[in-house]
């Protein structure tokens, strides 16, 4: 085939179930990050939470998400992607369930966590399937890729205004309780239009002539202890102060665990963190990229939704439509930085966005309680639009950067740092924003968003780091390809 005049690529009735199959549990993984940011203001008033523990509501969902990720794409090569798939999706509407119950802060944290080991089950197993119904055709791959990305990106980006309709009708129970018939057909339609495999992955691994990862335990384990004792300190440290030992316990214990999870990994034969990865810059920057990226969009989502319903009084509903503009934003930025990538290569779309994102985020230093909300709206504008020319360009530089073989890997690591990231957000900013009164809010707004604004400049200096080649069609297709397959890692 010629890979510069690549033929049309067509749908069969079978892929077409399969891609809205998978799909569902990227809507579902993806809608969690953010539509639970809406319902804060119900939340702390129906449970008597305070402003640490909204952090805790919003951040046990993604560090559990963050930190099991890559060991949910190992026990999917172990027990086969289907199969870890549709288990996800029970998991996830379990602890869904359990969402919508819950009588206190204590179990909606504990139940939004085993919500992100379900969501980091489904993740990486969701492409996995996807790959592998397609492993005959790159082009329709990565076309299929194309769908299952969107439906993600959409569903991130409507989760504010889904949660505010929501809440006005059922209530703020109701965002959680919505995942049960959406996992439940997702469940459904996994059994009756994934075929199962032919044989286990094991023997499958075996035919290929590569040996099957082991899962870190030990690795997996020390990662959890230090990103989670890391975040639960920068949460705590404004309500307790540093020299409470919980704080300072947790930034040591963080310390340590970090210090003995680096040591580890570079000694046993399967890591989490390949080191070696790191060390090659354009992969490290890109990486870095994308932590900055999640962390200031993550972080100012959460203050935002504090802002326009403590600050400014806006209802949920209120609140959810305004995000409207970030849809909007990310949808016509998504569309526009693939035809960017593929003119000018990874490093402009990835500068041009951070500076437009940055741009965005310096508009709201400026806001009061008071401010005309068309002011806010088009930095709700500018933001998405930077972020969504930025980001599929960055995940072009991390895949561009590494060997194909190696695709798999460095593409979990992005999807987990990025994650990470915002967990980290969310915690630092919420900080700020905690308090008593509007003003506290508003000033916390202001003080994220400066610290925003400087790491979005930080991020344009970091894409100087990546490589800047244009892409043909075949190369924008084979990077396609490659995306396809690292996620299923």
């Amino acid at each position: 085939m010629n890979r510069s005049h690549p033929t049309p690529v067509h749908f069969t009735p079978a892929l077409t179930r399969i891609v809205a199959t998978v799909s569902v549990g990227f809507v579902v993984t993806q809608l969690d990050v953010t539509i639970v940011n809406i319902a804060l203001a119900r939340i702390a008033t129906d449970l008597h939470a305070n402003v640490a523990g909204l952090q805790w509501i919003v951040d046990a969902y993604t560090l559990a998400f963050a930190v099991l990720m890559l060991s949910g794409g190992v026990l999917g090569d172990r027990y086969g992607t289907r199969r870890l798939y549709g288990a996800g999706l029970v998991v996830f509407a379990l602890a869904s369930l359990a969402c919508g119950l819950a009588t206190g802060p204590a179990m909606l944290i504990a139940a939004r966590a085993v919500q992100g080991a379900g969501a980091a089950a489904m993740l990486p197993n969701s492409l996995a399937l996807l790959n592998e119904a397609c492993r005959h055709d790159r082009a329709l791959r990565a076309r299929a890729v194309g769908f299952w990305t969107a439906a993600g990106a959409i569903s991130i980006a409507a989760g504010p205004v889904a949660g505010g309709l929501l809440i006005a009708t059922f209530g703020w129970r109701g965002i959680f309780l919505v995942n049960l018939p959406l996992c439940a057909a997702g469940l459904a339609a996994t059994l009756a239009w994934i075929p199962a495999p032919r044989r286990h992955a094991r023997e499958l691994d075996a035919t290929r002539a590569r040996p099957v990862r082991s899962l870190d335990v030990r690795g997996q384990c020390l990662a959890i202890v230090a990103l989670t004792a890391f975040t639960g300190a920068v949460i705590e440290w404004r309500p307790l102060g540093f020299a409470h030992w919980a704080v300072a316990g947790g930034f040591a214990l963080a310390l340590a665990a970090g210090i003995a999870f680096v040591s580890l990994e570079a000694r046993v034969r399967d890591p989490m963190l390949p080191l070696a990865m790191l060390r090659n810059r354009p992969f490290s920057a890109a990486v870095l990229f994308g932590i900055c990226v999640n962390l200031t969009y993550y972080g100012t989502v959460f203050v935002l939704a504090l802002y326009l319903q403590h600050a400014r009084g806006e209802t949920p509903l209120q609140a959810g439509l305004a995000f409207i503009p970030l849809t909007g934003g990310f949808l016509l930025s998504n569309v526009v930085s693939g035809h960017v990538v593929a003119r000018y290569g990874t490093r402009r779309p990835m500068v041009v966005g951070a500076l437009v994102a940055g741009a965005g985020y310096a508009l709201l230093m400026a806001v009061e309680a008071a401010t005309p909300l068309a002011f806010v709206l088009l930095a709700f504008l500018l933001i998405p639009s930077g972020m969504g020319l930025a980001v599929p360009a960055m995940t072009t530089a991390v895949l561009s950067s590494v060997e194909p073989a190696r695709a798999g890997t460095a593409s979990a690591l992005l999807n987990t740092a990025r994650q990470a990231g915002g967990a980290v957000g969310v915690a630092a900013f919420g900080a700020l924003a905690g308090g008593a009164g509007a003003a506290q809010v508003v000033a916390g707004l202001r003080a994220e968003t400066a610290i925003s604004t400087a790491l979005l400049l930080a991020a344009a200096g970091l894409a100087w780091f990546v490589r800047t080649g244009p892409t043909h069609a075949g190369a924008s297709r084979a990077a396609a390809a490659r995306m396809s397959e690292s996620e299923s890692r």
